[in-house]
């Protein structure tokens, strides 16, 4: 204490203990809101050799996205191997027929479907035996361009479509891309709720145009159509329009699933946001932090939190912690409770 009953400043090189941890903690939440994403599991560095990267000019299959070019080889096979097959047999098919080829593929897609209008069917043993093979191993062909191709068409639509929303806005990438993440299925809703809506005008005008249906039944047989009830009463009979319908019937059908299964997505991504909204906003409770308390240390730190936050939520669960904490038991080599470079490399020779 100095004479004129001012505290003296601490001795120096030292630091006060309050201060000290007002500062760690400061450190401690800018390190959790500020952390770096994981990389992209996906991401598959270029390979180089000696200085530079010889460039190489990749073919129309090559850029496609994997998941693309895997359903539309399938796709391929498919309906070649289908076209073949009932061409082969087209003598045991029945109904009204145009040219042998064309047919064989429209009864393919009407098989691969489940739309069935009937104006072609099975006439033998042998043609119902290989369109039920078809309709099966067709309806499987279905099931993966909806999870992979049509998903990711979708999303390549997204970014369009946003930016056509806020064109008016000087709006830069970085905002689309935050926009498009923030509300990425509902733009998937409304981007198939506008592919369907100009597939069906399509099929209308397309049906009234070339088939001479009257509008009603046009507008009729699309909609028996893509909702696959092909009653029969109305279909594609000319060489164009089956020509037409191969490409029309596919794509609308597979939109019109995809649009109901966007439905489903939206409404239970906005359950789960009234779930983490409720859990944000709820009081903490003595319960709460004693369950919080995962090492029983008797003190809840920002990650106990989070975590306990995050499985309240339904992100996690218990499974997920401790898988986890075994992967990271077994990179911490040297059982320190952190992890190092040294860690990595030890563990991984």
């Amino acid at each position: 204490m100095a004479s004129n009953g001012v505290e003296e400043p601490l001795l120096s090189g030292m630091v006060d203990p309050s201060v000290q941890t007002k500062k760690k903690n400061s450190l401690k939440r800018r390190r959790y809101r500020h952390c770096k994403s994981a990389p992209l599991a996906e991401f598959v560095p270029p390979e180089t050799k000696g200085i530079g990267q010889i460039p190489r000019t990749e073919s129309i299959l090559g850029k496609l996205h994997p998941s693309f070019k895997q359903v539309a080889i399938f796709l391929a096979v498919y309906l070649g191997v289908g076209a073949v097959t009932f061409l082969l047999v087209r003598n045991q098919i029945e109904g009204k027929k145009t040219v042998g080829f064309l047919d064989a593929v429209y009864f393919c897609i009407v098989t691969m479907t489940t739309v069935g209008y009937g104006d072609l069917v099975p006439d033998s043993t042998l043609t119902k035996l290989l369109a039920c093979a078809f309709v099966f191993t067709g309806m499987a062909l279905i099931g993966l361009i909806l999870s992979k191709a049509a998903d990711y068409l979708v999303e390549k639509q997204e970014t369009l479509l946003v930016k056509a929303l806020h064109m008016s806005h000087n709006v830069g990438t970085t905002e689309i891309l935050k926009e498009v993440e923030t509300n990425k299925v509902r733009y998937k809703c409304l981007t198939v709720f506008i592919l369907l809506l100009v597939l069906i005008i399509i099929g209308t005008i397309f049906l009234a145009t070339v088939e001479k249906l009257d509008l009603v039944d046009a507008f009729y047989c699309v909609c028996a159509t893509i909702t696959t009830l092909g009653y029969g009463d109305k279909s594609f009979s000319t060489e164009v329009g089956r020509a037409f319908a191969v490409i029309w019937i596919l794509t609308s059908t597979i939109t019109l699933a995809q649009f109901f299964l966007y439905i489903a997505e939206l409404n239970t991504e906005r359950r789960q946001r009234a779930l983490a909204n409720w859990v944000r906003t709820r009081k903490m409770t003595s319960a709460d932090l004693e369950a919080a308390d995962i090492d029983d240390d008797g003190v809840v730190d920002a990650s106990d939190f989070i975590i306990y936050k995050l499985k309240e939520m339904g992100k996690i669960s218990q499974d997920d912690i401790s898988l986890l904490l075994e992967e990271f038991e077994d990179l911490d080599v040297d059982q320190s409770g952190t992890l190092s470079v040294s860690d990595i490399t030890l563990a991984q020779s």
